[in-house]
């Protein structure tokens, strides 16, 4: 069976979990008997997937949503030959269904977000954002399955997408290597990177975007213990207005306190996991989040995750376990951002908790969410529908 993986992530120019889902999903998919993978990836060229240019030249002042367009039309042209399509986001699902239309050829998509839960993506994409919502409902409703990352967002795909069969709509969690991240005992990223090792730390790895929360945490620790350092493994901000309020309140956390570590650029795996293994608590304070794949990354790492009780999370995060959930209320961000000051303050100030959790939680990781059974999950919902 001929399997089309088609992404706009894929190594080494990956920034958010759908790019690690494709990553690991790819490479036990190839372990799979009777399966050959083929990558299609948007952007520059790299090694292992066939690359299209979203720089179309026709069209270097449209609206980026138009060139991603263009360049789904190219990687459409050479899908032909295929026994299934297997499309991750928006930026590929145009492909996946040009091709099930074109060659007859079954479209599998991966819901990873969905953008009418991402209403703030019209500030990033301007009128792209009602494209990329075209996009996405017209591959849904007539993809031959949709696979949810979890069951949250399985609800999420119905509610959104009422047209689209429930019968149709199967949920396999993310995966993780937990052969790859674990407790990483070397300290020599944290003394580059200016962490006090001695000083109780929590830490926040993701892009910033609204979707992510990172003000809400930002303001949180303004209220945090004195000696509880702040790390931030933070990308740029999605749009200037993001960004100016994101320096200010880093620049208001500065003026109040010590140990505030920002690192903007994208640091290699390796050294994420060391970050993440010495943190007292991860926090993931997303307003959306399908399931939170660093979220199973820093339980892999043995360390306790403070998070937000949104979409897939609870299904990742056993809330008194393996970390602490706090209610978001979008009518209440005062009081969802006082809870993420007392669950990260419980932790911090009681490390023998945390390191309970974290060990409870490289459990969970190891035991519930294995990369060799999603591929096979996967690879039975193509052969059903081929």
């Amino acid at each position: 069976m001929r399997v089309g993986i088609l992404t706009r992530e894929y190594p080494p120019y990956v920034y958010g979990g759908a790019g690690v889902h494709v990553d690991f999903l790819v490479r036990h998919l190839r372990e799979q008997p009777g399966t050959e993978i083929e990558v299609h990836a948007l952007g520059q060229a790299r090694e292992g997937a066939r690359t299209y240019d979203e720089e179309d030249t026709r069209l270097t002042t449209a609206n980026p949503a138009l060139r991603v367009l263009s360049a789904d039309v190219a990687m459409a042209g050479n899908l032909d030959g295929l026994d299934i399509v297997h499309s991750h986001t928006w930026y590929a699902n145009a492909a996946g269904q040009l091709a099930q239309m074109l060659y007859d050829v079954p479209h599998v998509v991966t819901a990873h977000s969905l953008e009418p839960r991402r209403p703030w993506k019209a500030e990033q994409l301007g009128g792209g954002y009602r494209l990329s919502s075209w996009i996405e409902r017209s591959s849904y409703e007539s993809a031959d399955a949709v696979i949810a990352v979890s069951h949250g967002m399985r609800a999420d795909v119905l509610d959104a997408y009422p047209a689209v069969d429930p019968d149709r709509v199967h949920v396999i969690h993310n995966g993780i290597d937990t052969d790859f991240y674990r407790p990483a005992p070397e300290t020599d990223v944290l003394e580059r990177l200016g962490i006090d090792p001695t000083r109780p730390y929590v830490t926040f790895v993701g892009r910033i975007t609204r979707q992510k929360g990172v003000p809400h945490l930002l303001r949180a620790a303004l209220r945090l213990p004195a000696d509880v350092q702040l790390v931030l493994l933070a990308g740029a901000a999605d749009t200037p207005e993001l960004a100016s309020e994101t320096d200010e309140l880093v620049t208001r956390l500065r003026a109040e306190r010590t140990g505030i570590v920002l690192v903007s650029e994208m640091l290699p795996r390796e050294d994420v996991r060391q970050v993440l293994t010495h943190a007292t608590v991860f926090c993931c304070p997303s307003v959306y989040e399908p399931l939170g794949i660093v979220n199973l990354e820093a339980m892999a790492c043995e360390t306790a995750v403070v998070a937000s009780d949104v979409g897939g999370i609870p299904e990742v995060v056993d809330d008194g376990v393996t970390g602490l959930l706090v209610h978001y209320d979008d009518a209440d961000t005062a009081g969802y951002e006082a809870g993420l000051t007392a669950a990260i303050t419980r932790l911090t100030t009681n490390p023998d908790l945390a390191a309970r959790m974290g060990r409870a939680g490289r459990r969970r990781a190891v035991a519930e969410f294995g990369w060799a059974g999603v591929a096979a999950r996967t690879v039975e919902i193509y052969r059903a529908i081929s």
